[in-house]
């Protein structure tokens, strides 16, 4: 994690892929949602992931589908990208 002003982020220094920068449409959903948390606690490779995958789309259509699907699998916690996710639990 490091720390952007007064927010904390992933280091995404790491990542083998490009690093697709959150658009503030995304954030702004994610603060109504109340998941700006669920998504910053997801692995760095887990944030790009969606970002890249919403932003690519052509279609405002795909993106808002792709934008609700993530959202709804942040919400239940437990799917990434259609598929199963378990959360590494951390320890302080």
């Amino acid at each position: 994690m490091r720390i952007q002003g007064n927010v904390m982020t992933r280091d995404f220094s790491r990542l083998t892929r490009p690093h697709h920068p959150i658009p503030s449409f995304v954030n702004d959903e994610l603060l109504a949602h109340g998941l700006l948390d669920a998504y910053q606690s997801r692995p760095a490779y887990q944030q790009n992931d969606y970002i890249s995958w919403i932003t690519r789309a052509k279609l405002k259509e795909t993106r808002e589908k792709r934008l609700n699907q993530m959202l709804e699998e942040l919400e239940a916690g437990d799917q990434y990208m259609g598929m199963k996710y378990t959360p590494k639990h951390r320890t302080n």
